[in-house]
């Protein structure tokens, strides 16, 4: 599909729609995607990101998921 912002799908974090092209302001949007259903997961991706990126954090911050507080274990 093409690289062009106008014709990929959007998220409208507001809302909780899906949107084709530039519809919103920036603000409320996330993506772009390439389909309109890749773009109704958003919400699903963006929170599995966000846990990635925080058991991450918490990894190279010497933090346990195991409870024990030492990432040696």
């Amino acid at each position: 599909m093409s690289d062009d912002p106008e014709k990929k799908y959007w998220y409208n974090l507001r809302t909780g729609e899906v949107e084709f092209g530039l519809v919103s302001p920036s603000v409320d949007r996330a993506g772009p995607f390439d389909t309109a259903d890749e773009a109704a997961r958003a919400p699903e991706v963006m929170r599995a990101r966000s846990r990635a990126w925080a058991e991450e954090e918490a990894r190279e911050d010497g933090w346990s998921q195991t409870g024990s507080g030492r990432a040696d274990q």
